[in-house]
Formats: structure tokens, sequence, C-alpha cells
């Protein structure tokens, strides 16, 4: 979005910094303030001083160069002049941090509402979303500024996982904008999983929309995108088939499992397999387990209410065995193949744990999809133990690499297309702070004229006149207004509309100066926030 070259901070803005900095002055030193002024004792010249910096003064010397606007931009004020407001995305995946990282930074679907409130609490964050899955941990933001955004978000992570920023930054990865479009439709249509196209991944971005509904934080943007990307999986599966022979993470991790049984199991009928955990990754377990011709297992669980519902969905032969968790170990005594996808945040094997455990033929596998891990990597020591985890299931992936990179191609042809749709939207929806306060404006005049008006006519007219009139007033101001909000209006469908469309918008905020009041409502509102 252009600028105007006449921005002024306007009383209204003075008198909210003013505010701002008698609140600062009473409250406990901080080392920096809200809007990014070093807390210092105040007294009428300071503040006059300080007051005085964000007006952005032109000297006649660099005035023919230099905006006000520009000026304010370097100023102590700059996260809130930003043209536009960028969505970011600060991610670690599979692709680029290790499980131990993963799990440490993992953050619990029950706890995503606290993660968006208070990364909103930052004070460059306007709107956040959380993906977190067993492959990915990824934050996406709306920050008024990219620098100082990512910044506050990595330091965010930190605090909660207790990794240090450098650890963090050395493994995540940054995308801005239009990258960040591209990446989560890569992402929902499965194109970024490590079985691509598997269908777990659009699950679990609906969820993020599903949570993130009841959550202030969860703002047009990030919502937007996230919807967006709804309908980019359904389309990619739909129209690519990307995801016919495609298997989910609990698929791989059986595959996996088949691949590793020692070759003095006959069929995998005769291995016997344990699950722990009846979940949703657990249940597919059971499933895959079952299609591969698997017809006796048993399942730990906390409750049989879940595996009594598993066992109404398989079919007729299949014998489901329930035990409870205190059991668990005296069934992995019994099992030649131990499945584990609970969401225990501590392990629930450890090496002493397993040494004990009577030996199988060749060695117990573990197989372990649970982020955080249930088995610890010391069980991985033990001549009896062999253990694999969400990172090895790429060696269960490597075939069919041709059709599903054909497939691949196809989808990224849609999510293209899609992206500049979003982008589009997203465009369209700069002018909408200019309609509220052109609106808010004409409305102010035909207000205060219909009071002179009122004024003037004295006592002596009656009711129904009065109405006539105040109806004539707004009926004058909404056929005036009808123009140019036609012209404000764009659905982003059309570039060469949507371009016409943003200059009429930077038209109206030169002629009106309602750049200002648009400040004003986003320092205000992020003031309020904090």
């Amino acid at each position: 979005m252009a600028v105007s070259s006449s921005f002024v901070v306007t009383p209204k803005l003075e008198t909210l910094l003013s505010n701002h900095l008698n609140h600062s002055s009473s409250s406990s030193p901080a080392p920096l303030g809200l809007i990014g002024i070093r807390s210092l004792p105040m007294n009428n010249r300071t503040r006059r001083s300080l007051i005085q910096r964000t007006r952005c003064e032109i000297s006649a010397s660099k005035a023919a160069s230099i905006s006000a606007l520009e000026q304010l931009k370097t100023s102590a004020l700059d996260r809130y002049t930003k043209e536009r407001s960028s969505i970011v995305v600060i991610g670690l995946s599979i692709h680029t941090a290790p499980v131990e990282m993963r799990e440490k930074l993992a953050i619990p679907e029950a706890e995503w509402p606290r993660a968006i409130a208070e990364l909103c609490g930052l004070n460059h964050i306007e709107e956040a979303a959380v993906l977190s899955t067993c492959n990915r941990m990824e934050i996406y933001v709306l920050a008024l500024s990219q620098h100082r955004g990512v910044k506050e978000v990595t330091e965010w992570m930190s605090k909660t996982s207790g990794i240090p920023v450098s650890e963090i930054s050395q493994h995540r990865f940054l995308l801005y904008n239009k990258d960040v479009t591209q990446h989560l439709f890569e992402v929902s249509a499965g194109l970024d999983s490590l079985v691509l196209g598997e269908g777990q991944i659009l699950a679990q971005v609906k969820q993020v929309v599903t949570v993130g509904q009841k959550v202030n934080g969860f703002g047009r943007n990030i919502s937007g995108l996230f919807k967006h990307a709804i309908t980019v999986g359904k389309r990619v599966r739909t129209e690519t088939n990307i995801a016919a022979g495609a298997v989910s993470v609990s698929s791989a991790a059986v595959e996996l499992a088949l691949m590793k049984l020692p070759e003095s199991f006959s069929h995998v009928s005769s291995a016997r397999m344990l699950v722990l955990g009846a979940g949703k990754m657990g249940k597919l377990v059971i499933k895959h387990l079952v299609s591969k011709g698997c017809t006796k297992m048993v399942v730990v669980n906390r409750s049989e209410e879940k595996v009594a519902a598993i066992r109404e969905e398989l079919p007729p032969g299949v014998e489901i065995i329930y035990k409870p968790f205190d059991e668990m170990l005296a069934c992995a005594a019994e099992a030649d193949v131990v499945f584990t996808s609970t969401a225990s945040e501590a392990p629930l094997f450890l090496k002493e744990h397993v040494e004990v455990l009577p030996p199988v033929r060749d060695a117990r596998l573990f197989i372990d999809i649970s982020v955080p891990r249930n088995v610890g990597s010391c069980v991985a020591e033990l001549d009896g133990a062999r253990v694999y985890n969400v990172d090895d299931l790429k060696e269960v992936v490597a075939a069919n690499k041709e059709d599903r990179m054909r497939k691949a191609m196809e989808a990224q042809t849609i999510i293209t297309e899609e992206s500049k749709l979003f982008e589009a939207w997203r465009d369209s929806l700069e002018t909408v702070p200019t309609i509220k306060k052109f609106r808010g404006l004409a409305e102010r005049i035909r207000a205060t004229e219909f009071e002179k008006f009122l004024s003037k006519a004295g006592n002596g007219m009656d009711n129904k006149t009065k109405k006539a009139v105040e109806d004539l007033s707004r009926g004058i101001v909404n056929k005036l207004l009808h123009g140019p909000m036609q012209h404000l209006r764009c659905d982003g469908s059309d570039s060469r509309t949507l371009g016409e469309t943003l200059e009429n918008m930077q038209a109206l905020n030169r002629m009106y100066g309602l750049e200002a009041e648009i400040l004003e409502e986003k320092i205000r509102a992020k003031v309020e926030q904090k």
C-alpha cells in the first residue's frame, strides 16, 4: 500500500502517546516501554521532547526527499507504521530439526489457546496460530515488524521449551508472506509430509481452525490463511488422487515393523503385536495391522471404552485384547513388536524396564510414533531391542517416488493458482480500514451539520419534521458515498481491478487524511491489548 507524504501525528495520536507516557512514568521501570521508548523519569520537558519525536517534523533541506511518514518509520514508533503487517511462520520440522528438539517444543492441543494469547501479547504480534504435530512445530503470526516479530517469537519458544535461542535459530526455518502461503498450502496438501499425500495433516490443519475460532488472537488474516489451506488440501486430494496408495505415519509405522520383522516369522499373524494407546494414531496402527493380515493383538490403554469402540469397527475374526496401563510391562514381555502412540510427556520404556524383559527371536522391536517419545533413546543400547521413531519412517516411504513426484507437480499447479487467489483476497482487505474511516468521517460531518441545523431552527420544529430532515441528510450522504464505496470494494479476483481499487484507497487517504486515524487505531489496539 502506498502511503501519503503528508502524514502527520494528529492531536488524538499525541494525546494517546502522552497518556501512555504518563502511564509509563508511574509504573515500575522496564527495559523497554510498550511502544519501544526506554522508560525514563518523566517531566514536562521530557514528555514534550518525546512527543515531538513522534511528530517527525521535516527540515526544509530534506522535505523534498523524505516524507514525514518515512521519518516516523525510523523513529521509536516504526513498528506501528508498517505499510502492511507481515504473515510469518517460524517453524521446525522433521526436515530441519531432530526429534529430541521437536518434542521439547511440542505444544499439546489443549495449550494452543494459551499459546496464542501469549504470542499476541508480544509487542509486535497481532495474530497467531500454532500447528504442532509429531513431524512439525510451526507458529504462524501476523507481525507488525518482521525482524522484531521473529525475535520475540523465537525468544518465547526458547522460554517455553528451555532450548537456547541460538539452538532454535540453528534448526528453525523462516518464511514470509507469499512464501508462508505456499508452505502452508503444501503442508495441507500433504506435499511437505514424510509420507506424500497423507491425510492426517489435513485433519490437523482443520483442528487449528476449530481451536482457533474460540480465541481472539486467531484473527482475520491467519484464520483466512488456514481456512484457504483446508480448501487447497481437499482440492489437491480430489483432483490429483495424491492420497491413493499413500500411507499415514501410522501406516508407515506398520510397514516399517514388517520390514524389520525377522525372516523367522513366516507371516505377520505369527508375530505377537502390542499397541500402546488407543487414540487417533493408535487406532490407525490397529487398522493397518489388520489390513496386513494381523488377526490378534493386545491394546494397552487407560480406559477400555476406546478399545471397545475400535473393536466394533474391525471385521469379524480379529481379536483385540484390552489391558490396563498398569499391565504394560507384563504385556511387553510377551510381545515381539511394541507400537507406542500415547500422549505421555515422559518415556514409558527406559533401559531398566526393557533389560529385564524375557528375550524374543532376534530382537524386540519398538516402533515409537509419539512426540514426545514414549521409548527412551537409552533402550536402543540394549542388544535385545531395536528402537525406531518417527524419523526412521523415511525408509518406508522411499518407494514409488516417480509416481508421487508426478502427482506432486500436479498439486503444485493447484497450489500456485490458489496462492494467487489468497494473496489477492488479502490485498483486498487493505481497503477495509479506509472504508470504515471514510464512512465514519462522513457520518461525523453529517451529524455535526444536522445538530447545527437543529440549533438554528430552534424549538419550533416537530419530531416528524426533524426525522424527515435527518433521513434526508442520511440519504444524501449515502448517495454521495455510493460511488467511492463501489470503487473501494474488490474481491481480489481481478488483478487490474485490484490495482485500481488500491489506487483509489490511497487517493482517499491522502485527500481526507485517513492514514493518521488508521494508525491511531492500530496503536490504540496494541496499547489496550498490553
